[in-house]
């Protein structure tokens, strides 16, 4: 190489190793100037070469090698087993024909957006969090001269009154004072550093999320997991009570005692919360054989729906107009009747408490609280059938027209439309045109998961309504029937959960779609309405009297 062109930040073309690079070959991944271009290309003509300018390079992505086919790039990954595959792969008989396949490109985009997500909330959420905690200590730090010298000067204007006696005394006292003020600087500065400890970890992790947007290497994204639900349980407040001096009246004998008392420096701890709703981040696996852990007679055919008000009570629906509360022992709370006297399409319950229900045969939904029922939305030309209440507070709403030919999901705040989800990119239908209701829940990644029944798949897409993927079933050894999705529900790790109602299980998939298992133990009988308490109990209606509780994770 000549010297003169030797510094490090002038790439160089990967052939000739002299002339400064040009042009990249984006399937080789190679540098190169421009004599050499031609030389690379005709290397082998086999080889599909895409030669781009340098500034334009990684354009494609970077698939990883077949370990079978060394010439050969996996372009495809097996739902079953995790296997990457080449076309090779699969037109050879060495896989499985009957497993599912996931395109590498989709699942390379879904992490990064994931990736992306993470990174946003960290600099929207996450750090402006850490930036008000880290503000107000060390004001608190800043502010504790301050503070103590009004106890201080409260104390000198009694020493007046006690003269030189209790000078001793006093002094004694100010010790005390200066102890306390240094645990309480030892105790805010102790906190201050497990902030700023917590930023420069969150700071590497931007700078590695900067890294990996930036990259084209398919392997470290699809294989990227989030840690920003570690960041998201916020250290606990820390609640330290200034000391009080009281002074009594003077008397010589008993001289410490008597000039007044301290209360000592005391600390509490205050759980800190972001101000959007926090997941529940702790791993529970999934148990191979889920357990029933209660039976809740309802003593009513048909039920429909069950839905969690807390961990003591649930509310269920069926083929009558009463909506029922039950506790978790099956002791009957509270009745409701539909206000038109015909059996609800679906009920869900808000956070603080109000119970609503929608009515197909009056295209309304109603809202009851304090036993007083509002209309809250009414629909011309649409018929509202199942619901779901969003982590933000907003309602979800699946519907479909009086023609029976299309069906939407509709956002709303209040009795206001946020959003409507009906099409795809390619302007197709994200759901079947029929009268067949669409089940729907949320899940913690704010991704909005329809059971299409009719459709026989549950289709996820994302907030802002764009398609994630869609499930069309998974053949556990038991399944006779068409995949028939009808009641679902996700939980605090993500995973969506729907009721398989012709071949009488739940189907579990992970926040990315993947099959994970198959409930089927518990000798369930045509399930239909799913819901998940905080601590990922399980409620499923079949289409006897009961509800059942299980356990399905540990």
């Amino acid at each position: 190489m000549d010297p003169y062109y030797s510094a490090q930040d002038v790439a160089r073309c990967d052939l000739c190793k002299v002339t400064i690079v040009h042009s990249y070959c984006d399937f080789c991944h190679v540098n190169l100037c421009k004599p050499c271009i031609g030389e690379h290309i005709s290397d082998d003509y086999s080889t599909k070469h895409i030669i781009v300018p340098f500034h334009q390079r990684r354009s494609t992505l970077i698939y990883p090698k077949c370990e079978t086919h060394s010439k050969k790039s996996c372009e495809f990954q097996c739902k079953d087993c995790n296997a990457l595959l080449c076309s090779h792969c699969l037109a050879s008989e060495q896989h499985n024909k009957e497993h599912k396949l996931s395109n590498l490109e989709e699942v390379f985009n879904r992490k990064k957006n994931h990736i992306k997500r993470d990174k946003e909330e960290i600099n929207k959420q996450l750090w402006p969090a850490y930036e008000d905690i880290k503000t107000v200590l060390e004001n608190q730090i800043e502010n504790l001269d301050v503070d103590y010298k009004k106890i201080t000067a409260e104390m000198a204007k009694h020493r007046e009154k006690l003269h030189k006696e209790i000078d001793n005394a006093m002094n004694f006292w100010e010790k005390k004072i200066d102890e306390n003020k240094t645990k309480h600087h030892a105790i805010l500065k102790k906190q201050l550093e497990e902030i700023k400890h917590l930023q420069s970890l969150m700071q590497e992790r931007l700078h590695t999320l900067d890294d990996m947007e930036d990259s084209n290497e398919v392997s470290p994204t699809i294989n990227y997991s989030s840690i920003n639900q570690e960041f998201s349980m916020l250290p606990p407040k820390v609640h330290v009570l200034m000391p009080k001096f009281i002074p009594k009246p003077i008397e010589k004998e008993e001289l410490c005692s008597l000039i007044g008392k301290l209360f000592p420096l005391s600390t509490t701890l205050e759980e800190r919360v972001l101000p959007a709703k926090k997941p529940n981040t702790s791993v529970r696996e999934l148990l191979v054989e889920p357990e029933v852990i209660n039976t809740i007679k309802t003593g009513h055919e048909g039920l429909l729906s069950v839905t969690c008000f807390n961990e003591e009570e649930i509310w269920t629906s069926r083929e009558t107009a009463e909506i029922k509360c039950f506790n978790t022992q099956g002791v009957l709370q509270k009745t409701i009747k539909t206000k038109s006297g015909i059996r609800p399409d679906d009920i869900a319950v808000y956070s603080d408490g109000a119970l609503v229900y929608s009515d197909a045969s009056t295209r309304t939904v109603y809202k009851v609280k304090n036993d007083q029922t509002e209309e809250i939305i009414r629909l011309q030309g649409w018929t509202p059938i199942q619901l779901c209440v969003t982590s933000s507070g907003d309602l979800l709403v699946t519907m479909f027209s009086d023609d029976y030919t299309q069906s939407k999901v509709v956002r709303y705040s209040g009795s206001t439309v946020k959003q409507t989800i009906q099409f795809g990119d390619d302007g197709q239908p994200l759901y079947s045109g029929n009268a067949y209701p669409k089940y729907i829940t949320e899940n913690r990644n704010l991704d909005i998961c329809v059971a299409d029944w009719k459709a026989g798949a549950v289709v996820v897409v994302n907030r802002a309504g764009k398609l994630e993927f869609k499930y069309t079933g998974q053949s556990p050894s038991t399944k006779k029937e068409p995949f028939n999705p009808i009641g679902i529900t996700t939980d605090s790790q993500g995973r969506i959960l729907m009721s398989d109602y012709n071949n009488h299980c739940i189907h579990v998939l992970d926040v990315d779609g993947h099959f994970l298992q198959c409930i089927n133990h518990c000798d369930m009988n045509y399930p239909v309405g799913l819901c998940v308490d905080k601590y990922d109990n399980l409620f499923v209606c079949d289409n006897r009297k009961s509800v059942r509780k299980l356990k399905y994770s540990k």
